[in-house]
């Protein structure tokens, strides 16, 4: 018999700091090697009476032995005791304890042949495990022996549950082992849609550089004459490019999206995959943020659309962005005193590349007005005729813009 140190109850593994369940001297007479098993003597209540549970199942154990089952994977440790510091070992008991393995078989139900293995190979071959259906069937006729069979003494019917969900764990994680008709779902990876979306916003962006950049780069003072005329040269194909991201982002965000697969593959398997026990909570909640999910994407596809459109469409409103909404001002002055001089102006892009200039002109000194035509690429410039036109100064001022004059 074990020697008792201490009479203070003591539910925690001391291996493993796991909290214990408890278990019958029946279970330990029977499971533990013959050379342990005769430690214990005298009768134990039966805890898996199904007639004085009145259902299928096992009643819980009543009263306290003095001794827990610890059924953590952490440690060896399969029985302890509470009052004493005797614990015995997986390696001292007549059978395999699946619930403290990682690896291998698994028994999970010791009294109809269930374990992590034959679930796994029910997904395989059917898709589904009927594994805890057979188990309800069974425990009418002619009833289960968990008490002498099973290491914790207690109803598998949660073990096999979680064996369910291990399974269906280590398929996912190993597409090797699986079968057709357990094929797993996977939640769509959303890599593609990301890609294509900042695809879209980038290729726009790039499709409207030789605008944009221009003044940018005027803006610091250096001329970007060269560069828009070279990125004006490959804005069809940056537009091309925008669309062709901008198709793949709706094809992502709007494809049908597959369902969990009938195997219960996922957050939680259904009625049919775990005999009738399915977490609602978790599948419920998991539901509502893949539509929650779902719905940001579309808003953020409808945001990307809205910024490549305004991107590709920046040369043909920048104008009105920039322009001087005195119009009064923008009149060549048209007076004998004054005189109108037409200036060719090559390297302008867009409409913002003329109102640009336009404003940069009407600052040279001497310069009474000035008006640029971006579709005529031209610049009328208004000086007073008693005066020579400052050609220098005008020449400067557009090289200084980004752009070349020709003055005849």
């Amino acid at each position: 018999m074990p020697v008792e140190t201490t009479t203070q109850s003591r539910p925690i593994c001391p291996s493993c700091d796991s909290k214990g369940k408890r278990v019958g001297l029946d279970t330990l007479r029977a499971l533990l090697n013959e050379e342990f098993a005769r430690e214990f003597e005298g009768d134990e209540q039966a805890s898996c009476d199904t007639e004085r549970n009145g259902g299928p199942g096992c009643s819980p154990l009543e009263g306290d032995t003095g001794w827990r089952f610890c059924d953590s994977q952490e440690c060896d440790v399969v029985y302890f005791s509470e009052t004493s510091d005797r614990t015995f070992l997986k390696s001292q008991l007549r059978m395999p304890v699946g619930v403290k393995e990682k690896v291998g078989d698994r028994p999970l139900c010791y009294c109809f042949g269930h374990s992590v293995a034959s679930i796994k190979e029910e997904f395989r071959t059917k898709g589904r495990s009927d594994a805890l259906q057979d188990i309800r069937a069974k425990m009418k006729d002619p009833g289960c022996r968990c008490e002498t069979e099973n290491p914790s003494g207690a109803c598998c019917l949660g073990s096999v549950t979680k064996g369910i969900k291990i399974a269906q764990e280590e398929l996912t994680m190993n597409d090797t082992e699986i079968g057709p008709a357990a094929t797993l779902v996977r939640p769509p990876s959303n890599r593609g849609e990301r890609i294509a979306k900042i695809g879209t916003v980038f290729s726009a962006i790039m499709a409207s550089a030789c605008c944009w950049l221009p003044l940018l780069l005027l803006a610091v003072g250096v001329s970007g004459v060269g560069i828009a005329a070279t990125l004006e040269t490959y804005r069809p194909l940056f537009i091309v490019v925008t669309f062709g991201f901008l198709a793949a982002a709706f094809y992502f965000t709007y494809r049908p999206k597959k369902a969990a697969s009938d195997a219960g593959h996922g957050c939680c398997p259904p009625a049919s995959a775990a005999g009738g026990i399915a977490n609602a909570d978790c599948c419920g909640s998991a539901q509502k943020r893949r539509f929650s999910m779902m719905a940001m994407n579309k808003v953020m596809l409808w945001a990307v659309t809205a910024l490549a459109v305004a991107f590709l469409l920046f040369p043909n409103y920048v104008g009105f962005l920039l322009a001087n909404r005195d119009t009064a001002s923008e009149t060549v002055v048209e007076s004998p005193l004054v005189t109108d001089t037409t200036i060719a102006i090559d390297g302008m892009t867009c409409e913002g590349c003329a109102v640009a200039l336009q404003n940069r002109l009407k600052g040279v000194p001497g310069v009474l007005n000035a008006k640029v035509d971006y579709s005529k690429k031209q610049a009328i410039v208004s000086t007073e005729s008693c005066c020579a036109i400052p050609k220098d100064d005008i020449l400067k001022a557009i090289e200084e813009s980004g752009f070349v004059g020709h003055i005849p």
